[in-house]
């Protein structure tokens, strides 16, 4: 398995990223990367983080190419929507429509 010295600076960071990064998929990386940090056996880290051995050594390979920065970049683009093509009549239509807000009968 990779070997990594971690400075305190990067494992403080790490260890406030993992609960308040916006994104869970980044919140996931800097968790196995912070177990990695604190000496926990790598088929402990992919079990606490439900990964398998390639995620995690890539999210290392990644922490030590670019640090923090690098685990941050998110690759996945997703599939394009077929609304894409759509985006300026949708974007104008709820621009230019006042939701109706009605109660039910069944509220009081």
């Amino acid at each position: 398995m990779i070997t990594i010295e971690f400075s305190p600076a990067d494992i403080e960071a790490l260890e406030y990223e993992r609960y308040h990064h916006p994104h869970p998929k980044v919140q996931k990386k800097m968790e196995a990367v912070y177990l990695k940090s604190q000496d926990v056996k790598p088929g402990q880290i992919c079990r606490l983080c439900r990964i398998c051995k390639t995620t995690l050594t890539t999210y290392l390979d990644q922490y030590q190419a670019g640090g923090l920065e690098r685990l941050k970049e998110l690759e996945y683009q997703g599939q394009p929507s077929e609304l894409n093509q759509h985006s300026t009549t949708l974007e104008a239509y709820f621009m230019n429509t006042t939701p109706q807000h009605r109660r039910s009968p069944s509220c009081n």
